[in-house]
């Protein structure tokens, strides 16, 4: 018997936008409609990606007969009273991270989405590259052994320049955290979803590179919130680890690289290079590409392509907006990333800003 399409509307249709508009295609579902900041920029976004309507407002969206699922892809300041409306009307709600600019907030509406048993998703998308899976599948199946070092670095280099900017720098539209809560707290989730460890203590230090930033020099803002960020961890099993966050790295465009180390072997990820994961010995080393002889059946799914045919990131935003879509229609799937997931990394975002500010090992609850 066919199933109906779910019908979505996107808030929001910049870069990330498209990315999700594309993502519903794939997962078989319809683009109904959109809303942005004005109903001039909805007709224009509308257009752009191929909706069937431009909606006036999100609050006009939200409340549509017409939607089954909201996608918030705004800037973050608008995720909270967007993303608590539209769990309020029964919607299936994937939001942009972070959550809420604040901890306390992020608390708020995963409390709201646990009440109201509704579906909810935040796009921790790198936990489904196949490679990924396979980490994760080898550490789960003692092929490491005890893990003892967890450590990698996320690395882009597109505020390099004090010329440049955008809305994030501005910490009432990004939050106090710029750096680590856009792409540290990838990181994070990823380590927390391949190992199983919790991290439990962090000793974060932060860096601005230019004090202030601006294409004009008449019209220079102050920047208040890290470019770049160390932390060092230490895990409810154990381990001990650290990760560099920087987004002022030149040459290095969307770097998230891992190294997993534990008594027996190694795992290492790099998504620049997604099709491989690295795997070292005390004698050998080996590098296993992406291919059906070689991945465990919790990766198969994800690997849509055949060997030798490199699958990327708008692949993985395509399989988790598939996943969530799956569970709306009843499925039970491992590793789709929630409001948990996303309060989570609200949690550890706080403990970094802490720990920097006071200079101090910051208990992280788990």
């Amino acid at each position: 018997m066919p199933v109906t399409p779910l019908r979505s509307g996107i808030v929001g249709v910049g870069f990330i936008g498209e990315v999700h508009a594309r993502a519903v295609r794939a997962a078989g579902g319809v683009v109904a409609g959109v809303a942005a900041s004005s109903p001039d920029r909805a007709a224009v976004g509308a257009a752009r990606v191929g909706a069937e309507h431009a909606f006036d407002s999100a609050i006009e969206l939200i409340e549509s007969d017409d939607i089954d699922v909201v996608h918030v892809c705004t800037p973050n300041a608008h995720h909270l009273d967007i993303a608590e409306h539209a769990l309020k009307n029964g919607k299936t709600v994937i939001c942009e991270k972070p959550l809420a600019l604040s901890r306390a907030d992020a608390e708020h509406l995963a409390s709201i989405a646990e009440t109201n048993s509704v579906v909810t998703a935040v796009p921790f998308v790198y936990r489904f590259y196949p490679a990924v899976r396979d980490a994760r599948h080898r550490i789960a199946n003692g092929e490491t052994g005890r893990l003892r070092v967890l450590h990698g670095s996320y690395l882009q280099d597109w505020m390099s320049n004090p010329a440049d900017g955008n809305w994030r720098v501005d910490p009432a539209a990004g939050g106090a955290s710029r750096a680590f809560a856009d792409i540290g707290v990838h990181w994070c989730d990823l380590m927390e979803f391949t190992t199983g460890h919790r991290i439990v203590r962090i000793s974060a230090r932060t860096v601005i590179a230019f004090a202030q930033r601006g294409a004009d020099p008449a019209g220079m803002v102050d920047v208040t919130t890290e470019d770049a960020a160390t932390v060092m961890f230490e895990t409810d099993r154990g381990a001990i680890g650290s990760v560099v966050v920087s987004q002022v790295s030149p040459g290095r465009k969307n770097r998230l690289w891992f190294s997993f180390d534990g008594a027996d072997a190694s795992v290492g990820f790099n998504q620049e290079s997604p099709d491989s994961l690295w795997l070292g010995g005390r004698t050998t080393n080996q590098t296993v590409m992406r291919s059906p002889e070689t991945l465990p059946a919790s990766a198969q799914r994800y690997s849509l392509l055949p060997a030798g045919h490199p699958q990327g990131y708008q692949d993985c935003f395509d399989a988790f907006v598939g996943d969530v879509y799956a569970t709306v229609r009843g499925e039970t799937l491992d590793g789709l990333p929630t409001f948990a997931d996303g309060l989570r990394a609200a949690v550890l975002t706080d403990a970094v800003l802490r720990s920097a500010a006071t200079d101090s090992w910051i208990e992280v609850a788990t």
